[in-house]
């Protein structure tokens, strides 16, 4: 743990309105981190490994790389702004980069690298000359990379993993109330009288912060090793937190146990033993090695059975285990 705290001062009003989102631009932007400081995230690294070759072809990738501060992984802030909906569209969010006024790009940049790093990168350096140019060109970029990298294969599966985790934070907030919430998120938490501590390894002096009435948004990612939040204490309060579960994005399937096998069938059997955690039909096919088609077959009879529950999550339905179908997998 680092020697540095962050403090959010919550009233009764900014805990009711606290919520979850789920960024597809904060983790095409934190993946970065996986291009610059490889083997810091190992559970993304087999995918990442497969994506190298179209990341090596962008024409944007060594601005993209400059993007990710040397010395911490510190990025600027403007490229995570914090989500205005649960479940925004990448492009809409990349609409608030691009909107992002042009004459504070300069003290932005600054206060991510130079308290760190010796200089800035020069990349960026060159192109503050044009600030304007420059926040165009590293919107392309960011849009090229998710066109060409992550939307195809790695955000699908990705974004089950999120909305699983968004459910059951939602579910621990409903029925144990906010404290639990906050020690179940991550060990830098703290949670005492109305103020939300993170305990941080990054620099800095102590950040006290009312929230204000602003709102506190939480949002899961695959790039991160503990809660964090803006470098900036003038933004809207958002805390990012490592999600549960990044783990599935390098598993095999997961086989069923065999006396479940021989009452339901393999198929049936596997599904239910990967069904721990809420997960959508198309990352348990994406696990499997089958089609989305067939998962959804085989689904429906457990939902018809009452072994499997449904429950929608934005544009994604997730399925989970049942108390009975818990039972019986035990």
């Amino acid at each position: 743990m680092g020697d540095h705290v962050h403090r959010f001062r919550l009233g009764l009003e900014d805990l009711a309105s606290a919520s979850f989102a789920c960024s597809p631009l904060q983790e095409v932007a934190l993946s970065l981190r996986m291009w610059t400081h490889p083997g810091v995230y190992v559970h993304q690294t087999a995918a990442f490994e497969q994506l190298r070759p179209a990341f090596e072809r962008l024409d944007g990738v060594d601005l993209l790389r400059s993007l990710v501060a040397t010395a911490n992984r510190y990025q600027p802030d403007f490229l995570t702004p914090r989500p205005t909906t649960p479940f925004p569209d990448l492009r809409s969010e990349l609409e608030t980069v691009r909107a992002f006024p042009p004459e504070r790009l300069r003290d932005e940049l600054e206060q991510t690298y130079l308290p760190h790093d010796p200089r800035l990168p020069p990349l960026l350096d060159a192109g503050l000359d044009d600030p304007a140019r420059l926040l165009a060109d590293i919107a392309d970029a960011l849009e090229e990379y998710w066109v060409h990298c992550l939307e195809p294969g790695w955000w699908p599966r990705a974004r089950s993993v999120l909305h699983a985790d968004i459910v059951h934070r939602s579910r621990i907030l409903a029925e144990r109330g906010a404290a639990a919430l906050f020690s179940d998120l991550d060990g830098r938490l703290l949670w005492s009288d109305g103020v939300l501590t993170i305990r941080r390894d990054w620099g800095g002096g102590d950040a006290d912060i009312a929230v204000n009435g602003r709102g506190l948004v939480f949002t899961p990612t695959f790039f991160a090793r503990g809660a964090i939040t803006s470098i900036s204490e003038d933004r809207p309060p958002v805390i990012t937190y490592p999600v549960r579960g990044s783990a599935t994005m390098a598993d095999p399937p997961v086989p069923g146990p065999r006396a479940l096998e021989r009452l339901i069938g393999a198929p049936k059997a596997r599904l239910l033993a990967m069904l721990d955690e809420p997960t959508s039909t198309t990352e348990l096919a994406r696990r499997l090695g089958v089609t989305p088609g067939a998962v959804s077959q085989h689904l429906a009879v457990l939902a018809e059975t009452r072994l499997v529950t449904r429950a929608r999550h934005g544009r994604v339905v997730l399925y989970g285990l049942s108390p009975l179908g818990e039972q019986l997998v035990r």
